[in-house]
């Protein structure tokens, strides 16, 4: 399995991403692309910058931006895009996972076919 499949960043999300080291001064920092048990289909998306490499993580290389995921996050992002887009409303990232069968109404969380999480109240 190729490493670019598991997560893929946008050229318009890598820009936003930096930016955003910058204005939060953790230029160099990797960026963790995770996926937490919660939210009201049972899984949910995070992504945050982190110092920390861990033994297991699988490490990426998009548009100058080092990405690691956790090893158990690897099969449940497998071909997982994130992109940033712009509206009248605002901006914000979005991320398409090509292995999520539900979703809430809200967005913010998902399950798969193998990998039900941990469901709570919306």
């Amino acid at each position: 399995m190729s490493e670019q499949q598991i997560v893929t960043i946008t050229e318009a999300a890598a820009f936003q991403i930096k930016d955003m080291m910058k204005q939060n001064e953790e230029e160099g920092a990797n960026l963790r692309v995770a996926v937490h048990g919660g939210g009201c289909s049972g899984l949910s998306y995070g992504m945050g910058f982190t110092p920390d490499v861990e033994e297991t993580d699988l490490e990426l290389d998009q548009y100058g931006i080092h990405i690691v995921v956790a090893k158990e996050s690897v099969p449940i992002l497998n071909g997982t895009v994130v992109d940033y887009k712009e509206s009248l409303m605002g901006g914000g990232f979005t991320i398409e996972n090509p292995n999520a069968i539900a979703s809430c109404g809200c967005g913010s969380s998902f399950r798969t076919a193998t990998v039900a999480g941990t469901p709570e109240e919306c």
